[in-house]
């Protein structure tokens, strides 16, 4: 097996829930909404977000402000508050050092996760960045793994490993690009109808240790 590693990004590298949750926060506080607003907000941006939903999001609250710039307000702040530890971002390098191609592999319009990849670090880390709205197809759909592998220079064909949280997008996606699995998670938590990951870890950083541990 080659020295691949795709990793997601969202609630794998940084934590979006947090960002997402200080990000709604400011825009209901800087748009004057509700408490019902702010919610109604959150549960819009939840799993995804692009302009379209704050068109969606300004008709419903009745928002002077133009769609394109409530987008780049959320786009900015999401990028401010995103984090990611630098045991993770040294990871990376130490992976890199191994000589292992180091790809992202993500679900979401590429401007925010760009715009996320640049503010945290990550994207001087990684050897390429894969997106779904850049190559039209999204995770499972296994198009995506093999696009982010020949990014990184490797053939998607020789294996490697996927490394996510979602047990469906990322690791029963990854097993059918032909990628090994490593879960970000607990694995009392894995839903137990899909089959288990080839390895486990409760942190995106414990995986890093565990992959290196495989070329020590």
């Amino acid at each position: 097996m080659q020295r691949l590693v795709l990793f997601d990004l969202d609630d794998t590298l940084i934590d979006r829930r947090r960002a997402l949750d200080a990000s709604v926060a400011r825009f209901a506080s800087r748009h004057g909404l509700t408490p019902d607003g702010h919610a109604q907000v959150l549960a819009r941006l939840g799993q995804r977000a692009s302009v379209s939903d704050f068109a969606v999001i300004r008709e419903l609250h009745g928002l002077a402000v133009p769609a394109q710039e409530l987008w780049h307000d959320y786009l900015s702040d999401m990028a401010a508050l995103a984090r990611c530890t630098a045991g993770v971002l040294d990871g990376l390098d130490e992976l890199k050092g191994r000589g292992w191609r180091v790809g992202i592999a993500t679900n979401g319009s590429a401007d925010i996760q760009r715009a996320k990849l640049g503010a945290t670090g990550i994207a001087r880390r990684v050897h390429a960045v894969c997106v779904s709205s850049e190559v039209g197809v999204r995770k499972p759909d296994p198009r995506l793994f093999s696009a982010a592998a020949e990014l990184c220079g490797a053939d998607p064909g020789d294996g490697g490993w996927m490394v996510g949280d979602d047990a469906a997008k990322d690791i029963a996606g990854g097993r059918a690009a032909g990628l090994a699995t490593l879960w970000v998670g607990d694995p009392r938590r894995w839903p137990t109808p899909l089959p288990a990951p080839d390895r486990t870890a409760p942190t995106a950083l414990r995986a890093i240790r565990l992959l290196l541990d495989l070329t020590a």
